[in-house]
């Protein structure tokens, strides 16, 4: 199922305070980089999950080799990868975490059996979404045909 309610989509990102984004990229143009910026600028913890990247920094958190090198409680598992990936991924993050909430696998990932195994756990599923254009949509900050500016104009 892909199709979510505004109210679950948003209960979901209203009660969120840390996030664990698997994928992520330390480029800035790939979705996975500006979608943790994102959420780490609207008040997020977000930690970044990339065994390539693991040490170095990125929106002052230690990029994490795996989910079970986080020792901090995580509430929302943010999975930026191929859709046959997921199910390890889940299954690490019901280890990892006793208290996660939400599994949420970006645009373009689903998994219907990894989502039911988090279901029956009762966690939370959202899949082929993404949390920066859910809460853009849902928070009223889309504008100009669907494009989130963010600029702020002055007169000169």
């Amino acid at each position: 199922m892909t199709d979510y309610s505004d109210a679950f989509l948003k209960q979901i990102l209203q009660r969120t305070k840390v996030v664990a984004v698997v994928g992520v990229s330390m480029n800035p143009v790939r979705p996975s980089y500006y979608v943790a910026r994102y959420l780490s600028l609207k008040g997020y913890s977000v930690i970044p999950v990339n065994p390539g990247h693991a040490g170095a920094k990125l929106f002052g958190q230690t990029v994490r080799a795996s989910l079970s090198d986080i020792s901090e409680p995580v509430e929302m598992v943010d999975i930026f990868r191929r859709s046959e990936a997921v199910p390890p991924i889940v299954d690490e993050a019901l280890a990892a975490f006793p208290n996660l909430r939400t599994i949420w696998m970006q645009i373009g990932v689903e998994h219907v059996e990894a989502a039911a195994k988090a279901q029956a756990r009762g966690v939370d599923v959202v899949m082929n979404r993404c949390p920066k254009i859910e809460y853009q949509r849902l928070f009223g900050e889309l504008r100009m045909g669907g494009f989130a500016t963010g600029v702020i104009s002055s007169k000169l």
